[in-house]
């Protein structure tokens, strides 16, 4: 995969030139006030497919200018993973905002989202589940999909972070067997007590609160060997079931 660096962006513009009904200019959301107050700003690594369907990424920070040429598909996917490199954090660890083009564009803008980084994500799971026909991520019914975020009938505490699904066991039977709502709920959780400093604690996913302890903290992680990751002012956590790993920040 080719990285894009800043630099490099007066040339994501003049492709846009080329292609000019299908360029947008990129609009970041706002950083969930929690995470930045922990970790200050972060860069953004965006990913895309461009008009060519060759799968793309730049570096950006909020407030830069970034236009990108999309696909003419029904649908496309776009990610933006927020990343904080004085931190050690790198893209991938926090979950990323996104959008699923044409679905999120208009009058040239293509406006990210924390709910649409869920749906460009699902979107690649999909399409690495592996599919034919009908049922190719480009032409699923993303508009269907996504007012069942805020439907009452689907898993309250689903609704209030999608997050805590298994996006990619649902990807996987949704490919073997079609969609269903009923699988929108949160994976089994255990908790597990780390004995780390107290206080306030911020996880990786923009709709969950984040955690305050007075005591020792008590997490919860839902896989052996995929670690969910917390962070402090002092440092990072990873925690499994079975293990956890603590890495102090520079003073902390």
């Amino acid at each position: 995969m080719k990285t894009f660096f800043p630099a490099a962006i007066p040339l994501l513009l003049l492709s846009c030139r080329l292609f000019a009904a299908s360029c947008h200019q990129v609009k970041l959301p706002e950083l969930p006030p929690e995470w930045e107050a922990v970790l200050g700003s972060p860069l953004w690594r965006l990913e895309w497919f461009d008009h060519y369907g060759r799968r793309r990424d730049a570096v950006m920070a909020a407030g830069d200018a970034l236009r990108v040429s999309l696909p003419e598909a029904p649908a496309s996917p776009v990610l933006a993973r927020p990343f904080w490199p004085e931190k050690g954090i790198a893209p991938g660890i926090f979950r990323p905002a996104g959008a699923v083009f044409p679905f999120d564009a208009s009058a040239g803008i293509l406006t990210l989202s924390w709910q649409g980084g869920i749906e460009a994500s699902f979107f690649l799971d999909l399409a690495a589940a592996g599919t034919q026909g009908i049922r190719l991520p480009g032409y699923f019914n993303w508009p269907r999909f996504r007012r069942l975020f805020g439907d009452d009938a689907v898993n309250a505490e689903f609704r209030g972070d999608p997050w805590l699904a298994d996006w990619p066991s649902i990807a996987e039977r949704t490919v073997a067997s079609g969609f269903d709502r009923r699988r929108l709920v949160p994976a089994a959780a255990t908790p597990v007590e780390v004995p780390v400093n107290p206080g306030k604690w911020v996880g990786t996913s923009p709709f969950a609160p984040a955690l305050t302890f007075e005591t020792t903290p008590v997490f919860t992680a839902r896989s052996d060997t995929e670690a969910e990751t917390w962070v402090s002012a002092a440092g990072i956590l990873r925690v499994t079931r079975l293990a956890w790993f603590w890495h102090g920040f520079c003073g902390g």
